[in-house]
C-alpha cells in the first residue's frame, strides 16, 4: 500500500477524513477545533514524519480540486491500484510503466488527483 506522502483543500473535513483513513490507510495525529468552521486535522503514514493536513484556508474554497496535485508513493503500485479500486477510489489512470517506475493517478472525494508513483530506481554509474 502507499508508504508515505511524497510531495503534496478540501470541502467537507468529515468525508475527507473517512476518504484519507478509510480508503489510503492515513492514521489521525491531531484532531482538534481551529476555529469555528473548521477542526486542525493531521494524518500521517506508517512511521513518516510527512504531515497530510485537511484544511481549507480562508478565501480558498473555490479552488478547491485544483489547489495541488500531489504525489505518493507505493513499493508495489500494481498492487495498491487494486487496493484503491477495490476500495471505491476514483482512479484515473490505471498503472503505467515508465523508465524510471509505474504510476497511477486516483482523485479524492473534493476533486483533487494524486499521482501514485514507485520509489525512484536509480543505478550507480561506475
Amino acid at each position: 500500500m502507499i508508504t508515505h506522502v511524497k510531495f503534496v483543500g478540501i470541502r467537507d473535513q468529515d468525508r475527507a477524513l473517512a476518504f484519507y483513513t478509510g480508503k489510503l490507510g492515513f492514521a489521525i495525529v491531531t484532531d482538534q477545533p481551529f476555529n469555528e468552521k473548521q477542526r486542525w486535522i493531521e494524518l500521517r503514514l506508517g512511521d513518516s514524519p510527512t504531515r497530510r493536513v485537511l484544511f481549507t484556508p480562508d478565501g480558498q474554497d473555490d479552488r478547491i480540486g485544483t489547489l495541488l496535485n500531489g504525489t505518493l508513493a507505493a513499493d508495489d503500485v500494481e498492487a495498491s491500484y487494486q487496493q484503491l479500486k477495490a476500495k471505491g477510489v476514483e482512479v484515473v489512470s490505471p498503472p503505467t510503466k515508465q523508465p524510471w517506475g509505474m504510476f497511477a493517478i486516483f482523485k479524492d472525494p473534493d476533486g483533487n488527483q494524486f499521482v501514485l508513483s514507485s520509489r525512484s530506481r536509480l543505478t550507480k554509474r561506475g
